[in-house]
């Protein structure tokens, strides 16, 4: 039997730490009645905690992780980098690099500025769009999580969907109100929200293909909908890409679908696992940032030189042939199996998937949106977690999150996997 003595040390004494005793609330596993595994190491698709346990993850650090756990060739690119710096607060050639890049694989992008992470660059992409625009409103929709800034814990999704939290205590009322969350894949629910307030809504917000109540892929006509509907009102649409920039193809999610944002917020892959992020689109809108325009928006270690290299290094890797047809045939072979085998079991689920991302759903189904995703249950979820880990799998601590295929998992990987989970789902 598994010792998981340290974890459970560990854990304890951060608690006493931190709140919760995490950095980030849905690592406290509240959600599946554990308490969560300390991880001491990654290598390639696994990882190990504390006390010498080795698991098959497909949390990869929540997404960014596309070519594995301490990539060989992402570590010589950090490690060489550190050693010439940590940081300068100047700037430096390899983020005129990743810029370079960035604008060159991202439709929506003809200028960018790199920041710290997803939720600053969602953050800083509404402030743009109210500056540009002078309007104060934003519509985003229930289930979907741009970070943590006040204007987006309406009904949002990810942690605060895990947690029950329904917004958050600290949000001014004043800023509530200026937020419109609307459903998911409703285009006529925009179309009556704008109308309700002309002239006043800066921008519409989306996750292209919703990760954060789950893997939700938009409707077809949705994302073109909400295009039509922006250049209709004059008002900004902004793609937040942190999940699905170069997860679901080079270029993103704007890439697939053929549907081009006014803003575009990147961060996680184009980071390669450390802190990054990154806010861009027209040209028109970014000249409007500081020092260009009136618009401000500042950080210390935007464009951190190790952080850039990672990044660079990893974007690099995804340009090599054949690599997102290997993404979307793993993605597709596991969502399958999966689904077979749940089927076998007499198990409702229903596999939502883009890619090499996925969710599976303890519903028949289907989910389309937020209320759709609720119906899951969690305790048959719970279940599967539990039984997932015991057998040496590390999948997401909450039904509302995605699983993340890698590069790195291989064929035998993704059997065993659904060989796990053929004998979990048995039993529930």
């Amino acid at each position: 039997m598994a010792d998981y003595a340290n974890s459970e040390r560990l854990f304890k004494a951060a608690q006493e730490l931190m709140p919760g005793g995490v950095n980030s609330p849905v690592r406290a596993w509240q959600a599946v009645g554990l308490s969560p595994r300390m991880i001491a190491r990654g290598e390639g698709a696994r990882v190990y905690d504390v006390d010498g346990n080795a698991y098959l993850d497909y949390v990869g650090s929540w997404g960014p992780l596309i070519l594995g756990h301490a990539a060989p060739e992402v570590v010589a690119a950090v490690q060489e980098a550190a050693a010439k710096g940590t940081s300068f607060g100047a700037t430096t050639p390899g983020e005129v690099e990743l810029a370079q890049l960035l604008v060159d694989a991202v439709p929506g992008l003809n200028m960018v500025r790199l920041v710290n992470s997803g939720t600053e660059a969602c953050m800083s992409a509404l402030r743009l769009a109210r500056g540009a625009t002078g309007r104060p409103r934003v519509i985003k929709f229930d289930g979907c999580y741009h970070g943590h800034a006040d204007s987006y814990l309406v009904a949002a999704g990810s942690g605060v969907l895990t947690q029950g939290i329904a917004g958050s205590p600290g949000v001014p009322q004043e800023v509530a109100t200026l937020t419109l969350s609307l459903p998911y894949n409703d285009l006529e629910a925009v179309r009556q929200a704008v109308r309700r307030h002309p002239g006043e809504v800066a921008a519409i917000i989306v996750e292209p293909v919703a990760g954060n109540m789950g893997v939700v892929p938009p409707q077809p006509g949705f994302l073109a909908g909400l295009r039509q509907i922006c250049d209709a009102d004059g008002c900004l649409l902004i793609f937040d890409e942190v999940i699905t920039g170069f997860r679901v193809a080079w270029g993103g999610a704007q890439a697939l679908y053929g549907v081009t944002p006014d803003l575009t917020c990147l961060g996680k892959i184009m980071g390669g696992g450390l802190p990054v992020g990154a806010y861009g689109g027209r040209r028109d809108l970014l000249t409007q940032m500081a020092p260009s325009g009136p618009i401000y928006q500042a950080g210390t270690l935007s464009g951190n030189p190790v952080a850039v290299a990672a990044g660079l290094t990893t974007l690099k890797a995804l340009q090599r042939p054949g690599v997102y047809e290997s993404l979307e045939e793993k993605g597709a072979w596991l969502a399958r199996e999966l689904a077979q085998a749940a089927a076998q079991c007499r198990v409702p689920v229903t596999i939502n998937r883009v890619g090499s991302m996925l969710t599976v759903f303890f519903t028949p189904g289907p989910v389309t949106n937020l209320d759709d995703a609720k119906q899951a249950d969690l305790g048959r979820f719970r279940q599967f977690f539990q039984g997932m880990l015991a057998a040496g799998l590390y999948l997401p601590p909450s039904q509302f999150e995605a699983v993340f295929v890698s590069l790195a998992h291989g064929q035998e990987d993704l059997e065993c996997t659904v060989a796990a989970a053929q004998k979990v789902l048995a039993g529930l």
